[in-house]
Formats: structure tokens, C-alpha cells, sequence
């Protein structure tokens, strides 16, 4: 008999335990628990930690309530300018309602995940390509609305939706870098074109500055070979204006009055007035002073010797020399030793 009472003590025991391990659930902290007995959704959401269940009647269904981190597989559209791009996000959403993610949806995981594809193909043909490459902030936004919609009936709430990456066409690529470089080009070509302006206007107060004292023209010039000799050149070539330095000549003299001939009008020009008082070649020569005979022999001008003719020369064997003529010599005079000029055609002949 008491071996009897000791089997069945055994046996309600095994069976407590059996009873007890098939009830016991624990539920994580990131987690809550959804009873649903006898396929009815019980009111109370199960807390972590330890809890029980009535086995065979109750089924415990564990929602996570983190945040989910899930990549939207890149799509093919086309912009509402016409341009084929491919693009792809990534969605940040949570649970806030455990009873509705497993009720109201039967994966809520991939019913987000799809309607974040057909959100996305759906924004990239409302948008032009200008705005999903430099406005994505108001396109993500765009976005979330339309996935939180619908997720607001299953339980789930995003909290946030980013564009991730936009694949263009090699042509666009090509064509866009094409602009970039063009409009790079064309600011590059304003601005160097604004830096002359300013310049040619530095310069120009800076040659009325000049003008009023040419000394500094000069200094300047000075300042520009010592710039140039500092690079260690052994030889240094620096062209300089002939105008340049005339012009410096007539600051430093100053203007001069122009002489003027009396009886003469003024419009005449000096070069012409000179032409015109120009003596004659015999008035010159008769003018001119007679220099004193002094021991060394001048050189007699061509034109001051009479030409007379070259004496003839028999040929060799041909018959006696003929006699110069006296008639053909210049008759001497001696009043006419006075002048220089006869005496030194005498000394020459």
C-alpha cells in the first residue's frame, strides 16, 4: 500500500513538472508576447520576463520591438523629365502595436518592405533628376508619408526613410560632366574677366598718378629690374622704349618757346624757314674766309681743280712726242697770289 502511494506521489509530481515546463515562457526585454487562446486574441499583452501559458489551449507569439534597419532593393523609373535612373533607400521602421502587427497583417516585415518599392518607383516618376540628386531631403520625406500610411494600420510606425543611391546612364554621366565642366569654364571666365576690369582700373589711377610726376615712372622701372635680378639670372635683358625716353627728356627740360623770325608769319615751320635761308653754293663760297697758308699742303677739292685734257700719248715706235700746248695751261697772275685758292693750284700743278 505505501509502495502504491509513493508510485502515484511519483507520478503527480512528473506530471506537474511536465505541465509546468510546457506553461513556462519568457519574453525578452526588446520583446512582447501575444496570447492567442484557442485562436482568440487574449487582452492582456504579455510583459517581458517570465510568464504562463495554458498549454495545448494558449499560443504565445513574440513581436520584436526594435528598430528595424531594412534595405530597399534598387528600382528602375523614369524621372518626369524623361531620364532612366536606378535607385535604391533603406527604411528605418519599429512596432508600436503588437496586437495589430499580428493580427491586422500576416508579415508585417514584408508588406513594409513592398509598399517602400512601390512608394519609391512612385516618387522617382513624380521627380525630375535635379531634384533627386540635390533635393533628396524633400524627397525623403515625401517618402515616409506615403509608406506610414498604410503602416499605421498594421502597428508599425517609420521613422525614417533615406535615399540611398541614384545610378544615371554613362551617356548622362557624360553629359552632366560635360555641364559641370562648362559652367565650371564660364566662372572661371567671369571671374578672370572681373579681376582685369578691376586692374585695368588700378592701373589706370595708377598712370594719372605717374603722369603728374614721370619720376616715378623711372623708380618703377628701377623696382622692375630688381624684382627680375632677384630670380638668380646672370644675364638680364630688359627692352626700354626710345619714346619712353624721349618723353622723360622733355619732362625734365621742360616745354620751350619756339623762335620767331621777324617779318616772318608764324605758321611757317622752322625746318622750312632754315631751307630757305640756306645760301646759295656761290654766295657760300664767296663768303667764306680764306684760311692763312700755313707749311702742310691741304687736299684740294675736286671741284676747285680746272680740268684740262689728259695729254696725248704716241704709241711705242710710232714717231716723235708731241709738245703740250701752252695755250692749254691757266695763265699765272701775281695779284693773284692773295688768294689761298690760286696759290695752292699753282702748288699743285
Amino acid at each position: 500500500m505505501v509502495q502504491e502511494l509513493v508510485v502515484a506521489l511519483v507520478a503527480v509530481v512528473s506530471c506537474c513538472l511536465l505541465y509546468a515546463l510546457a506553461a513556462a515562457r519568457v519574453v525578452k526585454q526588446y520583446e512582447r508576447g501575444v496570447v492567442l487562446r484557442l485562436g482568440r486574441l487574449h487582452d492582456q499583452v504579455r510583459a517581458p520576463g517570465f510568464t504562463m501559458i495554458v498549454p495545448g489551449v494558449d499560443r504565445l507569439r513574440k513581436v520584436n520591438m526594435q528598430i528595424v534597419t531594412m534595405p530597399v532593393p534598387a528600382q528602375d523609373g523614369i524621372t518626369r523629365d524623361n531620364v532612366t535612373v536606378r535607385v535604391d533607400a533603406v527604411i528605418y521602421f519599429k512596432v508600436v502595436d503588437p496586437a495589430s502587427a499580428v493580427i491586422q497583417v500576416e508579415d508585417y516585415r514584408f508588406a513594409v518592405s513592398q509598399m517602400a518599392q512601390t512608394s519609391l518607383r512612385s516618387i522617382i516618376g513624380k521627380s525630375d533628376l535635379d531634384d533627386l540628386l540635390s533635393d533628396r531631403e524633400k524627397l525623403n520625406q515625401g517618402l515616409e508619408l506615403m509608406i506610414d500610411s498604410p503602416a499605421v494600420g498594421w502597428g508599425v510606425q517609420i521613422d525614417r526613410v533615406e535615399i540611398k543611391d541614384v545610378s544615371l546612364p554613362e551617356t548622362m554621366k557624360r553629359s552632366m560632366a560635360r555641364q559641370a565642366e562648362a559652367d565650371r569654364e564660364r566662372r572661371a571666365r567671369v571671374i578672370n574677366a572681373d579681376a582685369e576690369l578691376q586692374a585695368s582700373k588700378k592701373l589706370a589711377q595708377a598712370a594719372s598718378e605717374m603722369s603728374t610726376q614721370p619720376a616715378a615712372l623711372q623708380l618703377r622701372l628701377l623696382q622692375t629690374v630688381v624684382a627680375v635680378a632677384a630670380e638668380k639670372n646672370s644675364t638680364l635683358v630688359l627692352p626700354f622704349p626710345v619714346e619712353l625716353l624721349r618723353f622723360l627728356e622733355r619732362a625734365q627740360q621742360g616745354p620751350q618757346p619756339q623762335p620767331v623770325t621777324a617779318g616772318e608769319p608764324q605758321s611757317v615751320p622752322a625746318e622750312q624757314r632754315a631751307v630757305e635761308e640756306r645760301p646759295a653754293p656761290d654766295e657760300a663760297a664767296a663768303d667764306e674766309p680764306v684760311p692763312e697758308e700755313s707749311g702742310v699742303e691741304e687736299p684740294i677739292a675736286e671741284e676747285s681743280v680746272p680740268e684740262r685734257p689728259a695729254p696725248r700719248r704716241a704709241p711705242t715706235g710710232s714717231g716723235p712726242v708731241p709738245e703740250v700746248d701752252p695755250d692749254g695751261l691757266p695763265e699765272f697772275d701775281p695779284e693773284q697770289l692773295s688768294d689761298g685758292s690760286h696759290a695752292r693750284h699753282l702748288t699743285r700743278h
